[in-house]
């Protein structure tokens, strides 16, 4: 559906590809790191020099927006057609921690190429799939003739997200109307593998607790009192055993309420991909699979919900024994939502049954954090077809599979807010090494994700109108 034709893009790339890769070890030589306050000014200057690079770029609008945290950028640059269909892609500037010390073989704020991999903290999560956009929309311009976007084309970037993103909702929130958009294009994702394209079509959310059991006011003789009073250790531990089935099913009422069910269609897509369990469960570090019934991994960790328990604590956990009745206990749980599922009936349906199970005599606090929605896009969507169509041609016509992700992350924010559907459009893979030492971007790809992104806004604007 695009007119954005191959040969004058991929010539327009090539003959720009060693100033984009100059421009880009620039942004990544800011040390972004949200998390450590030190660098806090290292957070604004890269907002600043993205907001800057953005102009240069073609952008009529790039503004740093302040949040109570660290900042993030907004551009928009209209298109010709004042009709055209709105996009919004998402990204985020700021990085994990990174030091030579951790296991880096070069300073990771100093970037360098080897072998055809650029390695830096951020060539991969997220600058590198952030910056292909700003090449990609200009050979799109330059290819097709246009002096705007064939869309009307907006960015915002974070620069919170590797800190949990605790101030993304309320500036949406603030500023919805400058951000409505008819699809949101969220380029802070992966592929499958360097053979095997794919496009995310969902994350799941997440809702998390924390449990504080309190049984008697301190620790007592179990001889003298003993099967007499309760022990909130024992009250966790049922607890966390009434928690599944044996089917491994989540046992809290209304848990699966308007869960959407894995359709056929996707069921056999998922089974197409190149999945070794053995080398998975290598990954993993685990010596067998669990999950609910019915389902593959595959399905179980990207498709179905599912509750963790993620720590428990109580009574005495010194060398030798201690015979006593603990005074408390506790538990962290988390579950991971899938499309249909609210966590805010999740966590109402939790209270219930907590409540129905934690018995007289022992006194208990329930607190939830912060959770995050489920996005999720129907294999249909005329959006993720164009997303689909654009990825196939720059990979030379190669069949494009889907996936999903198992975790969870700030662009269900953008789809509740705005209502608009979520794609996912991004060209790292598994070796990348996100958050790791040696953090990695696979150049061949990276320039394959420009190339997407140069088709990508002409078959857009025909597909969403």
């Amino acid at each position: 559906m695009s007119d954005t034709p191959d040969s004058a893009v991929r010539q327009y790339i090539e003959q720009h590809r060693a100033a984009f890769l100059d421009d880009l070890a620039d942004w990544l030589r800011i040390p972004s790191v949200s998390a450590q306050p030190e660098h806090d000014a290292d957070v604004r200057r890269s907002a600043d020099w993205l907001a800057a690079k953005l102009t240069e770029t073609g952008f009529p609008v790039a503004e740093v927006w302040p949040t109570p945290g660290a900042p993030a950028v907004f551009a928009e640059w209209p298109a010709e057609d004042p009709d055209a269909p709105v996009v919004l892609v998402y990204g985020h500037h700021d990085v994990q921690p990174a030091a030579r010390a951790d296991g880096w073989h070069t300073d990771p704020f100093e970037p360098e190429t080897v072998g055809g991999r650029l390695y830096a903290r951020g060539a991969a999560d997220d600058k590198g799939q952030v910056f292909f956009h700003t090449l990609g929309v200009r050979a799109h311009l330059a290819a097709t003739g246009r002096s705007a976007p064939a869309v009307h084309l907006k960015l915002l970037v974070e620069g919170e997200e590797e800190s949990g993103s605790p101030h993304f909702r309320a500036l949406v929130e603030a500023n919805a109307e400058r951000l409505r958009a008819d699809a949101v294009i969220v380029s802070d994702t992966g592929m499958w593998s360097e053979t095997t394209p794919t496009v995310c079509t969902g994350m799941r959310g997440l809702a998390d607790c924390e449990i504080e059991l309190s049984g008697p006011g301190q620790d007592i003789h179990s001889g003298s009192f003993g099967g007499a009073v309760p022990n909130p250790a024992t009250v966790a531990a049922r607890l966390v055993a009434a928690l599944h089935d044996e089917d491994e099913r989540v046992t809290v009422p209304g848990f699966y309420d308007g869960v959407s069910p894995l359709g056929d269609e996707e069921r056999a897509l998922f089974a197409e991909l190149p999945f070794d369990e053995k080398e998975w469960l290598a990954t993993a570090q685990s010596h067998g699979t669990l999950g609910e019934r019915g389902f593959s991994t595959l399905e179980r960790i990207w498709a179905r919900p599912t509750a963790e328990v993620n720590g428990i604590g109580g009574g005495y956990q010194g060398p030798g024994g201690k015979t006593i009745i603990p005074s408390s206990a506790s538990l962290k749980l988390s579950f991971r939502l899938v499309a249909g599922q609210d966590p805010g009936a999740i966590e109402a349906a939790l209270s219930q049954w907590v409540a129905q199970r934690v018995p007289d005599g022992i006194r208990y606090s329930l607190t939830f954090g912060a959770a995050t929605r489920p996005c999720l896009t129907p294999l249909d969507h005329p959006a993720l077809r164009s997303v689909v169509r654009s990825m196939s041609r720059a990979f030379d016509g190669r069949k494009i599979l889907f996936t999903r992700e198992g975790g969870s992350g700030p662009a269900a924010d953008l789809q509740d807010v705005l209502g608009a559907p979520v794609l996912f459009l991004g060209i790292s893979v598994p070796s990348d090494g996100w958050h790791a030492p040696n953090e990695k971007v696979e150049l061949d790809l990276l320039f394959k994700g420009v190339e997407t992104a140069a088709y990508l806004w002409d078959d857009l604007a025909a597909s969403l109108r």
